[in-house]
This record gives structure tokens, sequence and C-alpha cells, in this order.
């Protein structure tokens, strides 16, 4: 179910929004969610229903010559460890916000022991031990890149069916905001340059490189559309972000998007089909130097500007309880008629004492 444009429904809506008892506008953006998650729930009293966040994690082939990356590419597998351990970031934000939290293998290269296999927080989903070196060849087959879609989109009618009307993304993939940059460069035309940051932390020779790496794999596999742009530079991780997210929407779910390289999986999502957009909020703006760029390329706006720059859906789990805000005060909260309070305009003395006012 994509969202029908319903006049009727968003006039409503503004108008409980505006009939609160606050000036008009005070809620700031919170107003704007409140709206957006009436539109998408269909109702003038939305709720966060088991809000749940998966992190996607992948392994790249470009990730092994080192080329784009100053971690090792084991760095993919020992997070995942930790995210089951429950000591990373996402697992504390998690469990302060009572989210939801499931560890998605996509395609890492590892053989996980039964302390990873067997835990509840784990699903194995893995398409492939990693995706190939996009310098000699696309990054995954179209096969590989459908099942990858096929993927995400089954994991959130998993999670539809417990409840969840609310998902947030993440993802762990030593090498994969350089996929991430090669996604948007060739979707939205931007400057690779523009595109490329410094990840999670290369020097400046390093960046150098990562920058020649990318303009060479951006060269060798021009893309028109975003099917292709995953299968030529995406991590599995990636491309499963996508279907998931194509999916949410199609189930009128709330979508939550982290930081770049989720929002990198949106972009292609939004160029097979744009309405997605309309199911999305965007945590926070990245310190990952493309990701400003790539939100005002989608005319969006972030919750928060923390300068996060670590993935895992950090920021994302960070902004639900904003999300759990908008729709409490827009059931919760009383009108001006409930609570006998004076709008603007009003005599408010009047108002106050119950009285008619004098001629």
């Amino acid at each position: 179910m994509l969202i029908t444009p319903d006049a009727s429904l968003r006039e409503a809506l503004l108008d409980k929004i505006n009939h609160k008892t606050k000036p008009p506008g005070s809620l700031g953006q919170l107003e704007d969610l409140a709206l957006q998650l009436g539109l998408i729930q269909q109702t003038l009293t939305p709720a966060v229903v088991r809000p749940s966040l998966l992190v996607f994690a992948g392994d790249h082939g470009i990730a092994a010559t080192g080329l784009v990356n100053p971690y090792p590419q084991a760095v993919t597998a020992q997070m995942v460890v930790n995210f089951i351990r429950g000591g990373a970031a996402i697992n504390v934000f998690c469990r302060l916000n009572d989210i939801a939290l499931k560890v998605v293998d996509a395609g890492v290269n590892m053989v996980f022991d039964p302390e990873v296999l067997d835990s509840p927080l784990f699903y194995n989903a893995s398409i492939a031990r990693g995706t190939r070196n996009y310098l000699e060849g696309p990054a995954m087959t179209a096969r590989e890149c459908q099942a990858a879609l096929d993927k995400g989109a089954s994991l959130v009618d998993e999670l539809q069916a417990t409840g969840c009307n609310t998902v947030a993304f993440g993802e762990m993939g030593i090498g994969n905001t350089t996929s991430a940059a090669l996604i948007m460069a060739s979707l939205t035309g931007i400057p690779l340059a523009s595109c490329i940051g410094r990840g999670t932390g290369v020097t400046d020779t390093q960046l150098d490189t990562k920058r020649a790496t990318a303009a060479r794999a951006l060269s060798l596999h021009p893309v028109r559309n975003g099917r292709e742009a995953l299968q030529a530079f995406g991590g599995f991780e990636i491309a499963m972000m996508t279907g998931a997210m194509l999916r949410a929407a199609e189930n009128g779910m709330t979508i939550i998007v982290d930081g770049f390289i989720t929002s990198a999986a949106l972009l292609a999502a939004h160029d097979m089909e744009p309405a997605v957009l309309d199911y999305c909020i965007f945590a926070h703006e990245s310190h990952e130097q493309g990701h400003r760029r790539l939100l005002e390329y989608l005319h969006v706006k972030p919750l928060l500007r923390l300068d996060l720059r670590l993935g895992e859906g950090t920021g994302a789990a960070l902004v639900v309880p904003l999300v759990r805000a908008a729709a409490a005060f827009l059931v919760e909260m009383a009108s001006f008629a409930d609570a006998g309070v004076s709008q603007a305009g009003e005599d408010a003395a009047a108002g106050a004492a119950g009285k008619e006012v004098a001629p």
C-alpha cells in the first residue's frame, strides 16, 4: 500500500495539530512528523507499535584490497559478534529506547560460531560471503541482487506479522561508504568528489587513494537506474536494505533512515519507486561529507545534527523517542476546546472566567 493523496485526512490532521493547546507551529518539526505519521497510518490517532531496528551486515570485495578502507575486512564479522554479545552502541541505544534489534547477515565473509548462529538477535540471510571487487566486474550478479532485494522484503513481512509498524535501518560493512558514494554519484549526477568522505577515518593519503579507486570504478560501470547501481557497486547489506524499504512502504509502515549508507539504499529504492519517500523519516545528518548533499538532493530534512558517523543505525535509534513523542502529542494533548483555554484572538480573561464579554 502506497499513500493515496487524501486532502480531507490531511486537512483533518492539520486542524487537530493546530487546535492543540499551543501556538501554531510551536512544536516545530514534531508537528510535521505527526502529520506524516497520520498520513502513513491513514488515521487521526497514529501510534508507534513494536518499533524494530534491522542492522544489515555485509562484506565488500573491494575491502580485501585495502584501497578504500583503513580497517581490515575482518572487522565486519567481529562487529557482528559484538552486536550479538550486546556490546555495541546500537545495542545500548536499542535497550535504552525499547527497540527490538535484529542483526542480519546479508553477506559477511565468515562462517559464524554457534554463539552467533543460535542467538535470537541473529538472522541468517547470507547471499554469499561478500560481494566481488567492483574493479574487476560488477559487485554482484543480477540474480544475487534480486535475491538480496527479495530477502529484505521478506524480513519486513516477518516483522509486520509480529505487529511492528515502524522499522529503522542500520548497517555494518567495511568499505561500504565508498559503495554508497558510488551509488549516489551514479544516480544523482553529483560529482564523485562531493560524495566521498573519510568514512571510518582515513588519512589524507588514504583519502586520495579512495577517491582514485572510486573514480576508476565509476568509469568501469555506467549505470542507468537504482537496480544497476546496486548490482555494480552495492554490498548485499545495501541491496537488502533497499528491498526492505520498498516492502515497508508497500506495507504502510514508517521507515526510519539512519545515515549515509542507509540513505544511499533509500536513494536506490526511490529510483525504483519514488513514493517510498513519503514513508521515510530521516534521523540525522551524518558527518560523512556526501550525506548533506544527498539529503538536499532528496529535498528532505533530518531531525538531528549531532555529527554522528558510526552507522549501525545509531542515529535512527536515537530518534525513535521523537517519533513516539510526535504520535503521543497528537493523540494525548488536549485541544483548546477540551481544556477551556482561549486561542489567539479570543478574550483570554473571559475564557478563564467562563463569562461572556460585555458589549
